[in-house]
């Protein structure tokens, strides 16, 4: 069974990603921050990031890069989870380190699509 690291500042998006995740057979570990993403990324070792983009502090940008940089995480797979749409916002992602882009609203087959996709 796969773990997924979700990384989301809102606890409702948190939730229903948790249990679309759940639902279909993975494991999740949550954080509410990109900075405890971080402690969690090296200490738990998933084998899948989704992250949404803007968020307290750090950003899902500024998490990509940081995950892409440490040599016990720049092989995990991330996925961006975003309300931004933008085809800009897209590329910009895949440039920080993302492998693959889910924008909001999602439903279930997007979220276990894009986890499928890199695992």
């Amino acid at each position: 069974m796969s773990t997924v690291l979700v990384v989301e500042d809102t606890p409702s998006e948190m939730e229903l990603i948790n249990s679309y995740l759940k639902e279909s057979g993975y494991s999740v570990i949550n954080a509410s921050d990109a900075k405890e993403a971080l402690d969690k990324a090296t200490q738990l070792r998933p084998d899948v990031v989704i992250t949404d983009v803007v968020m307290p502090g750090m950003s899902g940008f500024e998490l990509c890069r940081s995950l892409k940089k440490n040599p016990g995480t720049e092989k995990l797979p991330i996925i961006v989870c975003s309300s931004k749409n933008q085809e800009l916002d897209r590329l910009w992602a895949m440039k920080q380190g993302a492998d693959a882009y889910v924008t909001k609203p999602f439903n279930r087959d997007d979220i276990v699509k894009a986890v499928k996709s890199v695992t």
